[in-house]
């Protein structure tokens, strides 16, 4: 399993028991490094004192506060760390909210949340009681510098944890809006169609970075000395009528139209001498 990223205890009523936090996940993508045009060689970078107009070793910077233009107050890291709230050792549960009501724009990291030395069975406690009644957990916690509202929930096989931005760390975009008069009821029905024709169960595996497949790929084929071959770019098409590009959906995703919702979509036109045939959900 990953390294701990944060151990303390975890607050339940007047239950504490000891739990510890693993990265759950992490982006991947492929690195580069920046090199000399001119000869291949890797470049390094200089940290520069602009006031004495010479490069430092990495010893002798500090943290400083720019409360003023150009003026600023030092912090020590140990200054810091005597800053941190209770919450650094202790996650405290403030309450629990339904699953449904949680706003996913809300989500920042995810965690695995476990059981350290005899934690074991409040931890299953917590985590049964959490799935029979479908409520997830808010709470406090502080790491890497700051202090989080978190959720944590049941998941598969133990308990998930996300941190959350706050209120005031979520944009609100006033001008966000959708204006409903601009479609049509049989326009809504047909693009109800046609997610049901692609409507399927979700499974994260069958999903896969094909830019970083392509990228892979082009650096495999300079290593080698192999032809490079780029993939083909895709065009967006224009939607002139709406409801020819829906109907046109639904024929390639293969799945006739409900008859329920009104609507008719034509069937290929046969041979000589045959009739047209209105579609049926099979």
């Amino acid at each position: 399993m990953a390294s701990t990223v944060w151990k303390g205890h975890l607050t339940f009523g007047l239950v504490s028991f000891p739990v510890k936090l693993y990265t759950a996940a992490r982006a991947e993508g492929i690195s580069f490094n920046q090199l000399h045009k001119t000869d291949n060689s890797r470049i390094k970078q200089v940290i520069f004192c602009q006031a004495e107009d010479q490069p430092i070793p990495r010893s002798e910077i500090v943290k400083g506060y720019e409360y003023e233009k150009d003026r600023y107050v030092v912090v020590e890291d140990e200054e810091i760390k005597r800053m941190a709230p209770s919450t650094a050792k202790v996650m405290e549960i403030l309450e629990f909210v339904k699953s449904a009501e949680v706003d996913p724009l809300y989500f920042e990291s995810s965690f695995y949340m476990a059981p350290d030395t005899a934690g074991e069975k409040p931890y299953a406690l917590l985590f049964d009681t959490l799935k029979k009644t479908g409520y997830v957990g808010v709470a406090k916690i502080a790491m890497h510098n700051r202090e989080h509202i978190v959720i944590f929930r049941p998941g598969d096989h133990g308990i998930l944890m996300h941190t959350m931005y706050f209120t005031h760390e979520v944009r609100k975009v006033e001008e966000f809006r959708t204006d409903l008069s601009l479609v049509r009821e049989q326009e809504v029905k047909l693009a109800q169609m046609l997610v049901e024709s692609l409507a399927a169960s979700f499974e994260p595996a069958k999903y896969k970075d094909t830019y970083r497949d392509n990228l892979q790929a082009l650096i495999d084929a300079k290593i080698n000395g192999q032809e490079v071959v780029t993939p083909p770019a895709a065009e967006p098409t224009k939607v002139v009528d709406i409801m020819e590009a829906l109907k046109k959906s639904l024929a390639i995703a293969k799945k006739p139209m409900a008859s329920e919702a009104g609507l008719e979509v034509e069937a290929p036109k046969q041979k000589a001498g045959g009739k047209k045939q209105k579609t049926a959900r099979g």
